[in-house]
């Protein structure tokens, strides 16, 4: 079967976001959520959206998006300029609710969209893994035995790739016992975004 191509990154975004794939597993129904310019140099990958973010539409627009870009060290306009940040998790739609949580990504979202919308991004310098499912994708075995371990070893990846746990309140305890985390990888994210803005401007 001969793959599809798109002229160009708005029209596979707009394919996406018309993807129909998964629909009667979804308990809110489809409405993949995801964001990109070919122009970005950073890209944010999580999990799935979760009921907020279905609703609205907006990726991380909730407490975890607070406390993301918090870590990132930068407000609301530039966390959501394309122009700088593609936004594209493992999962697009809300993938509904387990026993402990919300329920993984779909893999259809990844298996059918991924590659595509990472060959439009030619100007990716850095990439946030968020949380398991983003680290086992683009790390494969060059993953650590738990997710703290890999963050703990974050600079085996770098400067490609930046894990990161996710900034969900229940991490909060995560958080405390691991104060290494906010001591010293947070500053370097932050000088990492900085430079990005910097050489932005300069640009410019």
């Amino acid at each position: 079967m001969t793959e599809t191509r798109y002229p160009s990154l708005e029209a596979l975004l707009t394919a996406v976001r018309n993807c129909r794939a998964c629909e009667k597993h979804l308990p809110l129904g489809p409405r993949p959520v995801l964001r990109a310019e070919a122009t970005a140099r950073i890209l944010i990958v999580g999990q799935a959206p979760g009921t907020r973010v279905h609703a609205t539409g907006i990726p991380w627009n909730d407490a975890s998006g607070e406390r993301l870009r918090m870590w990132m060290g930068i407000d609301r306009d530039v966390f959501y300029d394309t122009s700088r940040i593609a936004i594209i998790p493992m999962g697009y739609c809300y993938p509904g609710r387990g026993k402990s949580g919300d329920l993984p990504p779909r893999r259809e979202c990844a298996d059918l969209w991924l590659n595509h919308l990472l060959a439009e991004l030619p100007r990716i310098e850095l990439t946030l893994l968020i949380g398991q499912y983003a680290q086992r994708h683009f790390l494969g075995d060059r993953r650590m035995s738990s997710l703290t371990e890999t963050v703990r070893n974050w600079q085996a990846y770098a400067p490609q790739y930046l894990p990161l746990p996710h900034p969900s309140p229940r991490n909060t305890l995560w958080l405390k016992r691991n104060p290494w985390f906010e001591q010293q990888l947070l500053p370097v994210l932050r000088a990492r975004i900085r430079a990005f803005h910097a050489s932005r401007e300069v640009e410019a």
